[in-house]
């Protein structure tokens, strides 16, 4: 077996040129690269795929929590080590239930860093000793009741904001001014009782319920149901995912609709809700639908899958096949009959 490849990442090099005296001392590790960015990050990952990333998330061009929530998606078998200066306990939560493997204070020994290396490696967490003292005696949260309804915006600007845009990037894709949306957060804030970008972003994550639309309020006339159905849109066009929940809110308005635009968001409300019903482009980007399929289908054997695409090939609808799909459908096709059969199909 070979050494276990090693990827340092902090924008200082006097940091990482520590860490790597560091890591000298501790047996079977190999430095592949460092970076100093997030955008060097993705590329390095990427091309050196590393067994280990040993980090400090204070980068330039990096936000954190969605972007470890999606690298553990993207690399599910990579150790990631948070090495940091910040304690917030916010902020720890975060990242740890983005899924890093452990979280370790900058002014602890240096012992402690390799025993912490050494631990995630045997299969362990970490956290530093001072955040376990925190963390354990920290106040309880009293939870709501229930998450609170939102807006289809207020919904829209805060998937944005899990996947870690900022107030300019959320202003460009909603079309709206910065003032706007910083306006709409604040009130975001408020409807969850939370202070921050960060804890709003954990309150979503906690309740995943308050993405879901109401067939309701994306039928403009109201009809009455007769079940239940929980769908899931996975497509990287914002307009089409509105155009599609209208089309499927009065179609069948007793629907939960959740929508994503990419498979790391997708996975994610997969593993929430578990959803009885997936249509999902066959082109997300630079991403494949299919494999997107075959992730949904692994974490929820249950979900019925229709592909669908603007671009219909034989070869795309044999590979969707063969990855879980029921169906694959012409996005030209899907009118109101199509959508009430896929959904009839799914409730039976």
């Amino acid at each position: 077996m070979g050494p276990v490849r090693v990827l340092l990442a902090d924008d200082h090099a006097v940091v990482r040129a520590g860490l790597r005296n560091a890591l000298t001392s501790l047996p079977g590790l190999e430095i592949v690269g460092e970076v100093g960015d997030g955008r060097a990050l993705a590329e390095a990952l990427a091309q050196l795929r590393p067994d280990f990333l040993l980090i400090d998330v204070a980068m330039p061009d990096f936000e954190p929590v969605a972007t470890m929530r999606r690298t553990k998606v993207e690399y599910p078998a990579l150790k990631i080590l948070v090495v940091s200066a910040y304690d917030d306990e916010a902020y720890v939560i975060g990242l740890l239930e983005a899924g890093v493997d452990g979280y370790h204070l900058k002014d602890q020994p240096l012992a402690d860093l390799q025993l912490a290396i050494q631990r995630i490696l045997g299969g362990d967490r970490w956290i530093s000793g001072p955040l376990v003292d925190r963390l354990v005696h920290r106040r309880p949260v009293i939870p709501m009741r229930t998450a609170p309804p939102l807006t289809r915006r207020q919904r829209e600007m805060l998937r944005l904001l899990v996947q870690g845009c900022d107030n300019r990037k959320i202003a460009q894709t909603m079309e709206l001014s910065v003032k706007t949306v910083e306006h709409h957060l604040t009130g975001l804030y408020r409807a969850f009782g939370v202070d921050s970008r960060l804890e709003a972003v954990n309150y979503a994550m906690r309740h995943p319920e308050v993405f879901a639309a109401s067939g309701y309020e994306a039928a403009e006339p109201e009809i009455r149901p007769e079940a239940a159905l929980t769908v899931l849109l996975v497509d990287d066009n914002m307009r089409y995912r509105q155009q599609l929940s209208r089309l499927i809110g009065r179609t069948y308005p007793a629907t939960l609709l959740y929508e994503a635009e990419d498979i790391a968001e997708a996975v994610r409300l997969t593993e929430q809700v578990r959803p009885q019903l997936a249509l999902i482009d066959v082109v997300l980007t630079e991403e494949d639908g299919i494999q997107c399929a075959r992730r949904l289908k692994a974490i929820s054997p249950t979900t019925r899958v229709v592909l669908i695409s603007a671009y219909p090939d034989r070869e795309f609808r044999r590979l969707g096949l063969a990855a879980g799909a029921v169906a694959f459908l012409d996005k030209k096709d899907l009118d109101a009959a199509a959508v009430r059969q896929v959904v009839e199909d799914a409730l039976r």
